[in-house]
Parts: C-alpha cells; structure tokens; sequence
C-alpha cells in the first residue's frame, strides 16, 4: 500500500468534509468484526482520550481514503492519521501503539520488517480477517468509550 500525500494536505481538499482533527484519527472498515475489537482496544487503552474513529464507509471515512490514494470500497484498507502524517496497514499499527504508549510501543518492531513483506502480511490478514474474525457493525457497539469517539 503506497500512501499519497502522507502530509496535511487534506486540510486543503475541497473533497474532504472539514472535521476536528486534533489528535490521532482511525479510518476503520465498520462491517468488520477484528476492526470493532481493534476500536475497543484502542477505547480501553487511549487513557488520554484522544483517539477518534472514523468509519471506513462514511462519506468523510471514504473521502479521506481517496485523498490517499486507498481505495474506499477495499475493506483491506484502513489508515492512521496522527500529527499531519497517514499511516496504512502494520505502519498504521505501530504508530497506533507508540501513541498507546507502554507495553503497546511494542507493536513498533513490526517495522523491522522490510516494507513489502509487512504490507504482503498486512494483506493477508486483512483479506481473511471476515472468515477468521466475522462481521460487525462498528457504529452499533455497544462499548460507549467506542461510541463517543466515533466522528461519523
């Protein structure tokens, strides 16, 4: 997955709604049962509160995603937006837990891996993630620290 634009440049697209973008932000496929368990974490490990999720197929999920250069309707893609740069795939999970801080900053030795073996990996999970985690309805969790994160 090769990001376009990886700097704030969609503080200036016309095509992306305007939001609060403080703090680190998650586009998220909301139909995907492993990306609600991965909010959740997030929910119970984001002590500062500061993570927001947007879901995949919202307008402003979708238009972010094409500012990209992702490909809104492929459910393998998600992207981390934190201070002005975008992440995707296991990049996106190592910065999630730097940010998390504590045991969490160890998902970072993911990058260790070359890049095109980190993205084949990513891939494979995200493409099985379905048949091996099922399906789930993100913006209907229950789990209100989810809920009150969610920028639809």
């Amino acid at each position: 997955m090769t990001l376009r634009n990886t700097q704030y440049s969609y503080r200036d697209a016309q095509d992306v709604p305007a939001f609060s973008d403080e703090g680190p932000v998650c586009v998220m496929d909301a139909n995907c049962a492993l990306c609600a368990r991965s909010a959740m974490w997030i929910a119970r490990n984001d002590h500062r509160g500061e993570f927001r999720i947007v879901p995949l197929q919202s307008d402003l999920g979708a238009a972010l995603m094409q500012h990209y250069g992702l490909d809104p309707d492929d459910p393998n893609s998600w992207l981390f937006l934190e201070e002005g740069r975008a992440y995707s795939g296991l990049d996106a999970l190592a910065h999630v837990g730097r940010r998390l801080g504590g045991i969490w900053r160890s998902l970072s030795v993911v990058l260790i891996l070359p890049r095109p073996v980190r993205n084949v990996l990513y891939r494979f999970v995200a493409r099985n993630r379905y048949r091996w985690f099922g399906t789930a309805n993100l913006c209907f969790v229950p789990d209100p620290e989810v809920r009150k994160r969610l920028i639809k």
